[in-house]
């Protein structure tokens, strides 16, 4: 995959180190970035918290607020994302939590509704995104993880380094 070889060289040529906190991928992010050999010298981990359970017990997010604004939105999605950069003490963060189907959606929050949140520890750098993906659940998380990618390429281009 051609975003994370060019992510992984970002992270590389600025000396930084990136995690993942995963929901409806279920770790194709890491999985992208891992499958680049020689990621370890700018990949530490990835976080897959499926359950509201785990995006509390391994990330921080408080459980009422997950409560008051669902799983999927951007309230939780940027809880996350600051979730995995203090826990993991990376420079990068990512995280997504959406609906991949093909249950599981609603009025509010059909099939495809994606929030994807992109941090840079330590700075104000934080991009949210709202997506709405067409497909199955494969094209839905496959769409999810090209995006973040974008993202996560796209926040280290505003970097200060």
């Amino acid at each position: 995959m051609t975003l994370a070889r060019q992510l992984g060289e970002a992270l590389a040529r600025q000396h930084l180190m990136m995690v993942t906190a995963e929901s409806c991928t279920g770790g194709g992010i890491a999985c992208a970035m891992t499958d680049i050999a020689g990621s370890s010298a700018w990949f530490d981990r990835g976080f897959v918290t499926y359950s509201n359970a785990a995006k509390h017990d391994m990330l921080g997010v408080d459980m009422a607020l997950i409560e008051q604004h669902g799983a999927v939105s951007r309230e939780v999605a940027e809880a996350m994302v600051r979730g995995a950069c203090l826990h993991s003490g990376c420079d990068l963060g990512v995280a997504v939590t959406g609906v991949a189907g093909p249950g599981g959606g609603s009025p509010e929050k059909p099939v495809g509704t994606v929030w994807l949140a992109c941090y840079m520890a330590g700075t104000d750098l934080l991009e949210c995104r709202l997506l709405q993906l067409d497909g199955d659940r494969a094209a839905v998380r496959h769409q999810t993880v090209i995006q973040a990618l974008a993202c996560c390429l796209s926040l280290l281009e505003q970097n200060p380094t």
